[in-house]
């Protein structure tokens, strides 16, 4: 499995709270996995994607060495790992982690006591059904055009269809401007989103950049039966790794 390397050399795996979305404020570990299909300009996590030599651009222009930035550890090393720290909630993230499929339903099984298990995902890649049968909850992330992409790179009308179909899913979006609104409601009526199902997220990496956007975000999700989500773990520790 690839895993994003902390500078110390270790795995990217943190016991923290859940910083966005329903399960926010809730104790859980956080397993970073590396590799992504996108490549928004606005990432946080560059270095699970935006290698040296790579075209891509981010608002961030350095690139990052794929050989420093991943570690590799197989599913039987990683789940005592995760056991140690004795919490019910599991949240893989990225990346994109639907990208390792397999992998993670090799670990899930060997976690007997971790009932919780969330996906964070941008919605581009179908689960499978035997990993489906696994998860517990998709944490959506369609990206919209802020994120510097072709519409046809960041929807997928399959993926999207089940995710939008799926009890287990919500969408979270991260908006940058007011014009956005019309590409989220564009969306949710394409794929038929419940508007209780989406939740709107200010676009930031620290708390100074998150509240110039949150106060008119809150009023547009009162407005449109939205529900609003902060990045708790901007608010709490900025843009400190592992946390």
């Amino acid at each position: 499995m690839k895993i994003a390397r902390l500078p110390d050399g270790s795995p990217e795996l943190f016991h923290t709270l859940q910083g966005e979305g329903p399960f926010i404020g809730a104790p859980a570990v956080f397993l970073r996995l590396s590799r992504c299909n996108l490549h928004c300009v606005w990432c946080d996590t560059p270095y699970t994607w935006n290698w040296e030599k790579t075209p891509w651009k981010h608002n961030d222009d350095r690139k990052f060495s794929k050989a420093e930035q991943i570690l590799e550890l197989n599913a039987e090393e990683l789940a005592p790992k995760i056991a140690a720290y004795k919490c019910a909630h599991l949240v893989i993230t990225g990346g994109e982690p639907l990208l390792q499929q397999d992998e993670i339903s090799e670990l899930i099984t060997l976690l007997k006591d971790t009932p919780k298990i969330e996906i964070e995902t941008n919605g581009t890649q179908l689960p499978t059904p035997s990993l489906d049968q696994l998860i517990t909850a998709y944490n959506v992330s369609p990206k919209l055009s802020n994120s510097g992409m072709e519409e046809s790179l960041r929807w997928k009308e399959e993926p999207l269809l089940f995710f939008a179909g799926s009890a287990k899913a919500v969408f979270k979006f991260v908006v940058v401007t007011e014009a956005d609104l019309a590409e989220i409601q564009a969306l949710q009526k394409r794929f038929e989103i419940p508007s209780h199902k989406i939740f709107l997220m200010p676009e930031g990496r620290s708390p100074e950049e998150m509240q110039k956007k949150s106060h008119w975000l809150a009023d547009l999700c009162r407005d449109q039966g939205y529900r609003f989500t902060p990045r708790l773990h901007v608010l709490l520790w900025g843009d400190e790794r592992g946390k």
